[in-house]
């Protein structure tokens, strides 16, 4: 008999399904932190594990370093490895308590003048970082950093000083925006979809969506597109309820997922999308978007094991 607080016996996929091939491939290749974010999304794993692997990146200041977001090397806490922190703690439904006074007490912390966030802070200079990534002096806000730590505290009901003017400069960006990428989109995205005013964040997403398609942002025939040049409805609309789902038609929507179940590759895992630098943060990545891939396919009903 298991002994009492035992994790549950995982689950088996059935064989040669997607997720039979993709928990090969996660076990072969993912960090702790990615296998046991696979076991607790497909194998009936709990959130403790998951939170266990989590605090190894965890620093003393209340912020998150060492790697975890692959971009950004070496020890020092950093607002991208924070970003990815807070999403791994809403995946398991632990983004509260403590844990995240903590970082909200962080966040303050490394805040530019204007109460948002920068992507990197120059504690980071010194240590091998993604070229795309600069790293300066006086660091300016970023909606890619700001946008989705937003979004996820106040989807998880969290409330701290900190937000009131993180919320004001997200509002601020994401109406105002008129030149966009991919990238800063998705974390437009992040906060529209948990930001409270809930008619306000519709009707810019609507504004959002249309500047997505007038500007060529999305590829709506996937396979016509370069590997690593196109982003895909599924990119955007990650879930039916998603504030971006009515940016597609059913078809439109049909073949991004038609497309993104087939990119499923000989060892199991889904290739990675991200700009290259280095072999080891190419290797890291590819597990992550192999969970993501199955929990979009997953999320539209989608059969994969």
């Amino acid at each position: 008999m298991p002994e009492t607080g035992a994790s549950p016996l995982p689950q088996t996929p059935p064989a040669h399904s997607p997720l039979f091939r993709a928990e090969h491939f996660v076990w072969l290749t993912a960090r702790v932190l990615e296998q046991r974010l696979f076991a607790y999304h497909f194998l009936n794993g709990g959130p403790d594990p998951v939170e266990t692997a989590l605090d190894a990146y965890r620093n003393a200041d209340g912020g998150y370093g060492h790697a975890l977001e692959p971009d950004l090397r070496g020890p020092v806490s950093q607002p991208l490895h924070t970003t990815h922190a807070l999403r791994v703690l809403d995946a398991v439904g632990r983004c509260g308590g403590q844990r995240v006074e903590r970082v909200c007490r962080y966040l303050t912390s490394v805040s530019t003048p204007d109460g948002a966030l920068p992507a990197v802070t120059p504690a980071q200079r010194g240590y091998p970082t993604a070229p795309f990534l600069p790293v300066v002096d006086t660091p300016p806000s970023e909606l890619l950093t700001t946008g989705p730590v937003v979004g996820l505290l106040h989807r998880n009901e969290v409330w701290h000083a900190w937000l009131f003017r993180a919320t004001d400069f997200c509002w601020q960006v994401v109406e105002s925006l008129q030149v966009s990428h991919p990238d800063e989109v998705q974390a437009a995205l992040t906060f529209l979809d948990s930001a409270p005013d809930r008619s306000r964040a519709q009707a810019t997403a609507d504004r959002l969506g249309r500047l997505v398609r007038d500007r060529r942002l999305v590829a709506l025939n996937p396979s016509d597109h370069a590997p690593d040049e196109h982003h895909c409805p599924h990119d955007y609309a990650k879930t039916p309820a998603s504030l971006a789902r009515p940016w597609f038609t059913d078809d439109e929507l049909s073949r991004s997922l038609d497309f993104l179940a087939a990119e499923q590759q000989e060892d199991g895992g889904w290739p990675t999308h991200r700009r290259r630098w280095a072999p080891t943060t190419a290797l890291e990545t590819r597990p992550m978007a192999t969970i993501e891939a199955l929990q979009t396919l997953r999320a539209y009903g989608r059969e994969v094991g």
